[in-house]
This record gives C-alpha cells, structure tokens and sequence, in this order.
C-alpha cells in the first residue's frame, strides 16, 4: 500500500487484544497437540478468529460442527464459546477424549441458568440468533429459555410461568444490552436480573477504549475476523460515535482511500 501523506499518528486502543478466556482456549488446543500429536479436533472455530484457527490447522487442528466427524478415541476439543448440553452428553457417551476450552464467563451463565431452573425459573436471553455461544446457552435447557435480539423481540415471549431470569450473551454491545434489558423490566417489572452483568468485563473494557478513542481520531481500523461478535460491535460502536470505521482480518484487506486526507487513525 502507497504511504498516504496526511497520515500522522496511528493510535492503539489499550486494552486490545485477545481476552484471558480465548488465550486460555488457544492454550488448551495448543498443549493438547503438543502432548497427543494431531490430529486435535475441535467443535467449532476455537476463537472466532481467521488468523488464530488457520495457523491451529496448519499445526494439526482440525474444526468440526458435528460430532459424527470426529472419529473414534480421538481428541476433541469444546471451543470457547461453549456447547449445549446434548452436545457434552454425546460427546461423552462417544467415548471422545475431551478438553472443555469453554470460556469461565460462559460457563457461569450456564451454571445460573441450571441453577435457576431447578428454581422453577423461565429464561429470557438477550444474544443474537444462530451464535454458537446462544446455542450453548439455550442448549443447557430443553424448553422455558426464550432469545431476544431486540427489543421489539420482547412483546412476543410468552412465559408460562411468572418466574423470569435474564441472562445475556457475554459479547454484546454493553448500550444495546441495557436498552434491551430496560424493554424486559417494562413488560416484566419482578424479572430476575443477572447478580452480575453477563457482558464479559473484557468485552466491555474494550468497548469503553473504543468510546474514548473514537471521538479524537479520524478512522478507527478494528483487526478481527467478520465471524467476531466482539469484533463487530466494536466497529458498529465507532461509527455509532461517528467516527468512520473499519474491520480487517489482514494488512491486506486495508484499502488506501480509507486513509486520504486523515490525520488520526
């Protein structure tokens, strides 16, 4: 790429980076090749991070969506972002040797939500459709656990019950969470909350950088892969701020008239 004139300071968000979850995930494949040799399988994209799974499957990762790839007495891996409960239970009557690479945070919500529903607790969950770390968190229960994805979503749960408990996926917008969770309190004012916000404080530190940052500079560049929740709410609070932003995977997918006549980046 040309060097761009104008272009005079480049600013790093601090903190940035990978989360002590997903370097604790990156970690468990890692030592799990080191010690078994590969092939190591894997359920899911360990992280969703092109960078991180393309140099996991050069060393012997292999990723897998259904079980029924993995073959007999091999190793598998759970990703960080958790897996529901008839996934854990297959995997174990299988016969797998299995590493549970679940990010703690993730975990804790799963264990409220088992916890509660002893309780005789329905679930409304804030998260978005189809994200594996929704279906781990859904997939803990067979029934009573109702997605939102916004707050429009709210009118249509229909809880059998009037025992409610919000849980929230770990890597969302803070902002767009507690609007979501302000509709649940309206149309269900004794709804249980979370003892402590779901949102992963490493999401939300990060999201917090981006507020200060965004606001002084010219355009905000967010490395990380399109398959990233975090990620993408990173670039989505930026322009929200009104700073033009980006997401790359690579230097390569940087494009030089994003940079023309900016100062800060």
């Amino acid at each position: 790429m040309k060097p761009v004139s104008a272009l005079e300071e480049v600013v790093l968000a601090e903190p940035r980076g990978f989360c002590a979850g997903v370097d604790r995930a990156i970690e468990i494949v890692e030592r799990a090749l080191r010690k078994f040799g590969a092939p190591i399988y894997v359920r899911h994209e360990i992280v969703h991070n092109t960078y991180v799974v393309n140099d996991l499957k050069a060393r012997g990762a292999i990723f897998i969506e259904d079980l029924a790839d993995v073959p007999a007495g091999a190793t598998l891996v759970f990703s960080a972002h958790g897996v529901a409960k008839a996934v854990r239970s297959e995997a174990a009557q299988r016969g797998f040797r299995i590493f549970d690479a679940t990010c703690p945070l993730v975990t804790k919500v799963h264990v409220e939500v088992a916890k509660l529903a002893k309780e005789g607790y329905e679930f409304v969950m804030i998260g978005h459709k189809g994200h594996p770390e929704v279906e781990g968190t859904m997939g803990q229960l067979r029934e009573g656990i109702y997605l939102v994805e916004d707050a429009d979503d709210v009118q249509k749960v229909q809880p059998r019950g009037d025992k409610l408990a919000v849980v929230t996926q770990t890597t969302l917008s803070v902002d767009d969470a507690a609007e979501i969770l302000a509709a649940v309190k309206r149309r269900f004012p004794h709804v249980r909350e979370p003892k402590k916000q779901d949102i992963c404080y490493a999401t939300q530190n990060r999201q917090d950088a981006v507020k200060l940052l965004a606001p002084g500079v010219d355009v905000v560049v967010v490395v990380g892969s399109p398959t990233s929740s975090n990620s993408n709410r990173l670039r989505e609070l930026a322009e929200r701020l009104g700073t033009p932003a980006y997401m790359v995977d690579a230097a390569s997918d940087l494009r030089p008239e994003w940079f023309e006549g900016r100062r800060r980046v």
